[in-house]
């Protein structure tokens, strides 16, 4: 194993295997960068706080053109916790028709954004970014956020391996950790 794939903060964090299955595709000219309300911007890994994130954040494509569109996953496979995920994995949004070089407010929102309320141990949220084919691929809403399955979900709608993935942690917030 290269030194490169070992340091893949996906694999690290174990998105890779939990979510999707292999190595994201290098796709230089397509790029997601997500950033919440509170000026906090998504970094593989990094901790963000509950209360920071209760709002839908600007989730940016970076590349491709105004011709291609992507769809957006977020979910959290860390349910009801990381030690014990019978539930894996708990879908949080949805967004289909997002044109290149845009953001997710251009897009159509398939299922509304629900905000990450971890209860038990340190939860990874992870979006995952998805090249369509073409215009109105996405056809088919998943029936429950619970038991999502982001595999089975891109498979169902023909989307191949994203094109772009990100993910923070959070746990839940205590009195003290919000001072």
């Amino acid at each position: 194993m290269s030194g490169k794939v070992a340091m893949d903060p996906l694999l690290v964090g174990g998105v890779i295997g939990d979510v999707i299955e292999g190595l994201i595709p290098t796709t230089p000219n397509v790029k997601m960068v997500v950033t919440y309300n509170c000026n906090k911007q998504v970094f593989n890994g990094h901790e963000l706080f509950p209360s920071w994130v209760s709002l839908k954040p600007k989730v940016e494509v970076v590349g491709g053109d105004m011709r291609s569109f992507f769809t957006l996953v977020m979910t959290d496979p860390d349910v009801p916790g990381p030690s014990d995920p019978y539930l894996r994995e708990h879908l949080h949004w949805i967004v289909t028709d997002i044109p290149g070089t845009t953001d997710a407010m251009f897009g159509k929102e398939m299922v509304s954004y629900e905000m990450p309320r971890p209860n038990i141990g340190i939860h990874r949220f992870v979006f995952l970014l998805y090249k369509q084919m073409q215009r109105r691929q996405v056809l088919k809403p998943p029936a429950s956020r619970d038991m999502f399955n982001t595999r089975k979900f891109a498979e169902q709608n023909d989307l191949g391996l994203p094109v772009a993935a990100l993910y923070f942690n959070a746990q839940r917030e205590t009195a003290a950790r919000r001072r």
